[in-house]
C-alpha cells in the first residue's frame, strides 16, 4: 500500500472515531441538553470574569457607558465620543506630530481610531453588562449542576 493509501486508511479510521466520540453522547436526550446549557454557562462566567480582571479600571465608570462615552485607558478616564470625535479631526486638519506613527495625523488615521473608539463603547457597556450579570450566572450555574446531579443519581 502507497503511503496516500495508507493516509487515506488512517483519516477514515480517526474520522470513525471522533464521529462515535461526537455524536455518541448527543443521543442521551435532557441529560445532553443539560450538560450543553452547564457548559454554555460556564464560557459565559469564563468571559464574565475575564472582562472583570482585563478591565478593571473601567469597571469602576459603568454609570456613564450608555454609548456614547468609552474608557480611555492611557489616561484612565472616560471621554464622550463626539469630543474625542472633534479632537481627532483636529489632529488630521492641523497635521500634528503623532507619536505611535512617527507621522503627522492625517484624515485616515483619524478615521481609523474614531471607529475604533465607537467599537470601545460597544465593548465597554457590553464588559460592564457581563460583569453585573456574574453572581447571577453563578447562582443559575449550580441550581444546573444540582439538577444534573440529582438526575445523574437516579
Amino acid at each position: 500500500m502507497t503511503r496516500i493509501g495508507v493516509r487515506i486508511v488512517l483519516c477514515a479510521i480517526s474520522y470513525a472515531v471522533a464521529g462515535t466520540v461526537v455524536f455518541g453522547p448527543n443521543f442521551s436526550g435532557p441529560l445532553r441538553a443539560q450538560t450543553s446549557a452547564i457548559d454554555d454557562l460556564k464560557g459565559k462566567i469564563f468571559n464574565a470574569q475575564m472582562a472583570q480582571q482585563t478591565f478593571a479600571g473601567g469597571l469602576t465608570h459603568c454609570g456613564e457607558y450608555d454609548g456614547t462615552n468609552f474608557y480611555f485607558a492611557a489616561r484612565d478616564r472616560v471621554l464622550a465620543l463626539q469630543d474625542y470625535h472633534r479632537s481627532l479631526n483636529s489632529l488630521a486638519l492641523q497635521q500634528a506630530y503623532n507619536f505611535e506613527t512617527r507621522q503627522p495625523w492625517d484624515q485616515q488615521e483619524a478615521d481609523k481610531r474614531w471607529a475604533e473608539a465607537q467599537q470601545l463603547a460597544i465593548t465597554d457597556r457590553t464588559n460592564c453588562q457581563l460583569v453585573a450579570s456574574l453572581s447571577d450566572m453563578q447562582k443559575q450555574l449550580a441550581e444546573l449542576q444540582q439538577q444534573a446531579a440529582a438526575q445523574n443519581s437516579k
